[in-house]
């Protein structure tokens, strides 16, 4: 069996048009979902990228694998899903990047890899390496005949005085390349390259796009494939002020906005000034991006079909994280709501058992942490003790699966947004940074280490405007989710060697 591993960066989970979202078509990810199972309530374990990779690779929660920032090492005692399907005769192949930081110990200290928290995870080769950089792809547009900039981000500022753009949002204009020589084009006739030469050898390919993570930039014919007109403005109380007034982080995430700007040149701190005309076409443009992608992914599986592959090949698609899209006054991710952590999900299951779940989709809390185990699972290998996560397979084949989670789990770092800073936001000491979240069918408690709790009643309050852990009606639910999150970490906590025992024969 083939496997085909799809991860887009900062794709929302409700940005599906086989999930009935008012614009956003996906034509591609929807005839892949016809075919599989779609995952209509999964989460990702962490953000931003760095973190919330290692849990999607290695199966863990970020408690247990500590890779806490962009550029916190991981572990290497840690396996991975790469490592692991390497025991079955795969040679896994990376087209795009995994955003890993390696452990120093096992490397010099002038080696490249450990300069970076860009490095390609353990046991992947890296086919078609594309980080921040984007060297390959550069020289592939150099060599086509564009103007190259040192910057990649460069390549992704819109075009200066493009027709039609005088009146429009700063995002409008098109990318200065053509679609056919995007970065998302790019890999999948890479991946094409490589494919071309392997058929009839079982194969792991591992697709990592960058879009839609900003800047907002697409080429013709996305940059105009939706209306600014018909875009919703944010989730947001009327004023940064009173949305602020809710809790100390979101008071300093607002007004301290950091990380990469919606468009090149601009400053994130300006993010909560931007006009709604702004906002309308800055999510018309993401929607576009995300359309390009899929568009990618379409021709990418037209040629699976057309080398008689796709019958016999796994097919997951999924995002590392979502994207506030300016809701709550938020661009970016790191934060507790939503928009941060719910992400798409569709398993694609080759096997003839799953023929009668194909096209179904499923309401259970699912979580990044068990893509690891469904790939391995898959091509019947063991799921390793390190793996918090489980087997999605059964969904794919008509099974309900017995005691599964009633809750999704996250966490994050305070630090995230400002990682190159010397002190941590709000005087905290780095040990109190952490933020642990639980939400389950209608409640959610969120847990700072070294700040107030939030709790959030979703049935009466949806957008999470409220905070109810202080409200003496809520008190014993309170309580209730904050036994929850323990009792999660008791039982989640990594268990290592604690399943042997020496003594006496």
């Amino acid at each position: 069996m083939n496997i085909l591993f799809i991860t887009a960066d900062q794709w929302r989970g409700d940005c599906l048009s086989a999930l009935g979202h008012p614009h956003l078509k996906t034509p591609n990810l929807d005839a892949i979902a016809a075919d599989g199972v779609t995952f209509k309530r999964h989460y990702a374990q962490a953000t931003p990228c760095g973190p919330s990779r290692a849990s999607l690779y290695t199966g863990m929660y970020m408690h247990n694998h500590r890779s806490v920032l962009n550029g916190t090492p991981l572990d290497d005692r840690h396996t991975n899903v790469a490592l692991e399907v390497r025991k079955s005769g795969y040679k896994p192949a990376l087209f795009g990047y995994t955003d890993v930081s390696l452990d120093p110990r096992h490397y010099s200290p002038e080696d490249y890899a450990i300069k970076t928290y860009e490095s390609v995870l353990p046991g992947f080769v890296p086919v078609c390496h594309v980080d921040s950089a984007a060297k390959p792809w550069l020289a592939d547009l150099k060599a086509k005949g564009y103007q190259v900039p040192d910057r990649a981000m460069d390549m992704l500022k819109p075009e200066s005085e493009y027709p039609g753009a005088e009146n429009k949002g700063k995002t409008f204009a098109p990318a200065r390349f053509k679609a056919e020589d995007s970065r998302a084009a790019f890999l999948v006739g890479e991946a094409i390259k490589y494919l071309s030469v392997r058929q009839g050898d079982p194969w792991f390919l591992h697709m990592s796009f960058l879009s839609p993570h900003p800047p907002y930039a697409v080429p013709e014919p996305f940059h105009d494939l939706y209306d600014a007109n018909d875009m919703s403005l944010p989730v947001r109380q009327e004023s940064p002020g009173k949305e602020a007034s809710l809790h100390p982080w979101i008071e300093h995430y607002i007004f301290n906005q950091a990380g990469s700007s919606y468009t090149v040149g601009a400053d994130s701190r300006d993010n909560i000034l931007l006009s709604d005309l702004e906002l309308r076409q800055i999510k018309a443009t993401y929607f576009g991006m995300m359309s390009e992608v899929d568009s990618q992914i379409g021709r990418l599986v037209d040629y699976l079909k057309q080398i008689d592959a796709y019958d016999n090949t796994l097919v997951i698609f999924t995002s590392d994280h979502g994207d506030m899209q300016g809701d709550h006054w938020m661009f970016s991710k790191s934060c507790h709501y939503e928009g941060a952590f719910h992400v798409p999900l569709i398993v694609r299951d080759p096997n003839t058992m799953a023929d009668k779940s194909r096209g179904t989709q499923v309401e259970a809390f699912t979580e990044s942490v068990d893509i690891m185990p469904t790939i391995l699972d898959s091509i019947y290998l063991d799921i390793p003790i390190q793996c918090n996560g489980y087997s999605l397979l059964p969904f794919c084949r008509d099974e309900q699966p017995k005691d599964w989670r009633q809750e999704y789990h996250a966490e994050f770092d305070l630090r995230s947004p400002y990682a190159y800073n010397v002190e941590s936001p709000l005087g905290l000491e780095k040990r109190k940074c952490i933020v642990n979240i639980i939400r389950g069918e209608r409640y959610k408690y969120v847990h700072f280490a070294g700040l107030p709790p939030l709790f959030f009643d979703l049935k009466d309050d949806p957008h999470e405007f409220i905070n109810r852990f202080n409200d003496p009606d809520y008190q014993s639910r309170v309580l209730e989710y904050a036994e929850k999150m323990l009792t999660w970490r008791m039982e989640h906590d990594e268990p290592a060697l604690t399943r042997f025992h020496l003594g006496d024969s």
